[in-house]
């Protein structure tokens, strides 16, 4: 699937779906809205960019109108991800590690999980 233009605001009702969906409308309200101070109405904006977006799909059920995911979250984080290292860093990842490991203060547990990944890459060559 051709990757999909999802905002800020638009990923939280994404979350929710693939954390909590299928979800009825009001499901999604009471899922998302309270916690970002916002009206049903916004959230069923959202709704609507997303279902015109590809991003979701709305279909009657014996249970009700029910929202679902149509993208999965593992491909949504690949396709983010990637948008971040190309935008930002040349499509190189090295640099976006060097960032965060100068930029933020990584935890022992980050060192050796980083550490693991290179020495499993260096296994796969």
């Amino acid at each position: 699937m051709p990757a999909v233009k999802i905002s800020g605001a638009e990923s939280q009702i994404m979350e929710a779906l693939w954390a909590q969906g299928p979800l009825t409308p009001d499901g999604v309200v009471g899922a998302v809205g309270e916690a970002h101070g916002w009206a049903p109405g916004t959230v069923k904006t959202l709704i609507t960019r997303l279902l015109r977006k590809g991003a979701i799909e709305g279909r009657r059920e014996e249970t009700g109108y029910l929202y679902r995911p149509l993208i999965s979250r593992a491909d949504y984080v690949q396709s983010e991800s990637q948008g971040l290292v190309d935008r930002l860093f040349g499509g190189e990842v090295a640099p976006l590690v060097a960032h965060f490991a100068e930029h933020r203060a990584l935890t022992g547990r980050d060192i050796k999980l980083l550490k693991s990944l290179i020495a499993k890459l260096e296994d796969d060559e």
